[in-house]
């Protein structure tokens, strides 16, 4: 978690500065930052690579790795580790794309990679009986052809853009990227934090409210994961539009943005609120009620709060766009702070209800947050005011 956290920062940075480069006509910065993008983040996987196999052990050790699992976990982990160059390397290609307005390619890249992860976990496993590392090498493989697969369509696609000659290696571009980047993987990574101190909370109750949790989290993490995904859109949508100083475009991004939105979060709230039995039932067996009953608690909390937090996401897509980073972190860390701080305070007199109520809580208050600082125009500050 902590390198896709570090990996899908420097996509979200270098999306955004390349997004403003392009909705500007600024070709040869935009290539200078790409190619920039690309170096910097090809150094820093070899980096964290080296680090990776260097502390794979004591990684594990620290979470409590069985040891009758220890030696096919650490197999797993230092050859998942040596993709890391992989991951990084299409997390910026796929971010490029983005920018450039083209989602279809990095898509496309995506599902060919994840069905032959697919059949090469079948082959490796099941024919030649390679175990673990079978399953490690296919993830291996997947991401490395499509890493190279994305890398070389990207290279045609530069070339056909015709530019000035760039710059190869920037470090003030590195520095523009980076001043999105840095806060953008710490934002994912206090979310990775945050969720282990929850995780251990819930996990002082009986196994009852440990699976249910298990089960109901993953359904509302479906749910924000997608909304999320609508926000980073978003993010590239207002960088060009920053670019080409169109206030305009970034007030009916934001209109749009809040009205899909809330179309993605209806049949969400549906399922979740009024069939929740059902939905509960994708993870677990129907014998277990006492689990269900427990995730559908869960559900029926924070359902109702899909029409809310949509406001929080969307506006944080516009700030990383415009590069209102300061706004963005105040946001987005109130709502994971409030999130594992109430959990921890209504836990001991609610129980784990108390830890549910914490995502509403969290939420509102970051929701709050967030439409103010868009209301008061903060992202118009990237904006030259002859444009407004």
């Amino acid at each position: 978690m902590l390198f896709l956290a570090i990996a899908n920062g420097m996509n979200i940075g270098c999306s955004v500065v390349i997004s403003q480069y392009f909705g500007g006509k600024r070709m040869t910065h935009m290539k200078s930052a790409v190619s920039t993008a690309v170096i910097a983040s090809a150094g820093l996987s070899l980096v964290l690579t080296g680090i990776g196999l260097w502390l794979s052990p004591l990684l594990l050790r620290l979470i409590d790795t069985p040891e009758e699992i220890m030696t096919d976990s650490e197999l797993y982990l230092n050859i998942y580790i040596l993709g890391i160059l992989f991951l990084f390397v299409y997390n910026i290609a796929n971010a490029v794309f983005t920018a450039l307005g083209d989602s279809k390619t990095p898509l496309f890249f995506l599902i060919v990679s994840s069905l032959g992860n697919i059949a090469l976990d079948i082959l490796l496993v099941t024919r030649f009986q390679m175990g673990v590392a079978g399953v490690a090498w296919a993830t291996f493989i997947a991401q490395g052809f499509a890493s190279v697969a994305a890398v070389l369509f990207l290279l045609w696609r530069m070339r056909k853009i015709e530019s000035e000659k760039p710059s190869i290696f920037s470090l003030k571009m590195l520095g523009r990227i980076s001043r999105i980047a840095i806060p953008s993987i710490l934002q994912q990574s206090f979310v990775s934090v945050g969720n282990v101190f929850v995780q251990g909370l819930v996990n002082s109750f009986e196994a009852t409210v440990v699976a249910a949790f298990a089960a109901a989290s993953k359904l509302n993490s479906f749910t924000i994961t997608t909304l999320c995904a609508l926000g980073n859109g978003l993010s590239s949508y207002t960088a060009q539009n920053i670019g080409a100083k169109n206030v305009r475009r970034v007030k009916q991004g934001f209109s749009a943005g809040i009205l899909l939105a809330l179309l993605i979060a209806i049949p969400f709230f549906i399922a979740f609120f009024f069939f929740p039995d059902y939905t509960m039932r994708v993870f677990v067996t129907e014998e277990s009620t006492d689990v269900i009953a427990a995730g559908i608690r869960f559900l029926k909390i924070v359902s109702p709060f899909y029409f809310l937090i949509p406001v929080k996401l969307v506006v944080d897509g516009i700030l990383r766009g415009a590069g209102s980073m300061a706004s963005f972190m105040i946001a987005t860390f109130s709502d994971l702070i409030l999130r594992v701080a109430f959990a921890y305070i209504l836990a001991p007199h609610f129980a784990e209800t108390g830890i549910w109520y914490s995502w509403p809580i969290g939420w509102t208050v970051a929701s709050i947050l967030s439409f103010s600082f868009y209301a008061a125009g903060v992202w118009k500050k990237r904006i030259p005011k002859d444009a407004m």
